[in-house]
């Protein structure tokens, strides 16, 4: 465990609101952050993070921080596990040395891993806890995506389909790939919340990273299965593409509960109002480079226009 550092400006919700609203705007960035509790739980075991160092020379060697977890382990032993989780992040990411963000991110989730599960080792009371951890960075125009469970991250992009950056690490996940099943089966599978990765429940985690370009304009999201299991890719294009950003992640998470929301719900948006100073994009052999260009087919195109009318 790390101490935290005083000129990082780190925002963690929820506290204890039913559901947890922030907002953050300034030349480069627009953040909504909105944590929900749902419609069944009695607790939020959710939790998300924006985190920017106060510091230029900080901001310009790590740029922008922003993470969700969704906890497990039942009582207070879930949401302990997603709380640690974006809250250690913020510390070890910005007390990190030297400037590659691949590498800074890996030795932060590895650490925050070893917290929990020693923690879970040892103290009866948080037996069995874990978190998935969905993490971005922001630098210039360059985005990082560390990943670990089934909470999700989505790239929208004016006049493309919005992307899902992240692949989800469960059960269902693996059996859609294979073939073995369809996208409306594993909407609906019973075995869907199952996830095969975590923090804190082995002694080494296994991380995804990717790595893609970022434009101004574009709208990143971040959220728990809670909204994602709840609602269509194209529900969350008609809320990342709406021109209030915190209008259009209300909508989304509003959208969960008319669905019933039986889990909680968190969700951040980022979107990139000014201009993004050029950056290399860092390397690392186990990254995989996303591009969110992907075209609209002829037919989804139709959909569109006369949707539209």
């Amino acid at each position: 465990m790390c101490e935290p550092q005083t000129n990082i400006l780190k925002e963690i919700g929820p506290q204890s609101e039913k559901r947890y609203i922030y907002d953050y705007t300034n030349e480069i960035i627009e953040v909504c952050m909105i944590s929900d509790i749902g419609n069944r739980r009695t607790n939020n075991e959710d939790h998300c993070l924006f985190s920017k160092a106060r510091d230029n020379n900080y901001q310009e060697r790590l740029g922008i921080l922003t993470a969700v977890a969704d906890g497990m382990g039942g009582a207070v032993a879930g949401e302990h596990a997603s709380k640690m989780a974006v809250s250690y992040l913020t510390d070890y990411y910005f007390q990190s040395e030297g400037n590659h963000i691949p590498d800074i991110l890996l030795n932060a989730i590895q650490k925050i891993n070893s917290d929990i599960f020693n923690l879970s080792e040892n103290d009866p009371s948080y037996f069995g806890m874990g978190t998935t951890l969905s993490a971005l960075v922001i630098h210039g125009d360059v985005g990082y995506v560390a990943q670990v469970g089934d909470s999700r991250i989505y790239l929208y992009r004016n006049d493309y389909p919005v992307k899902q950056v992240t692949e989800d690490h469960s059960i269902v996940a693996e059996q859609l790939k294979e073939g073995l099943i369809n996208e409306e089966e594993a909407r609906n599978h019973m075995l869907k919340n199952l996830i095969t990765r975590a923090l804190g429940i082995k002694e080494i985690v296994e991380t995804d990273l990717y790595a893609f370009s970022i434009k101004t304009g574009d709208t990143l999201l971040l959220c728990s299965d809670g909204l994602s299991n709840m609602i269509t890719d194209e529900q969350i294009q008609q809320g990342l593409s709406s021109q209030k950003l915190t209008e259009g992640l209300n909508f989304l998470v509003d959208k969960a509960i008319e669905e019933g929301a039986p889990d909680n719900i968190t969700a951040v948006a980022i979107r990139i109002i000014g201009e993004l100073e050029h950056k290399d994009m860092l390397h690392h052999e186990r990254m995989i480079i996303v591009s969110p260009e992907k075209k609209f087919s002829l037919l989804q195109k139709l959909i569109n226009f006369f949707s539209s009318k």
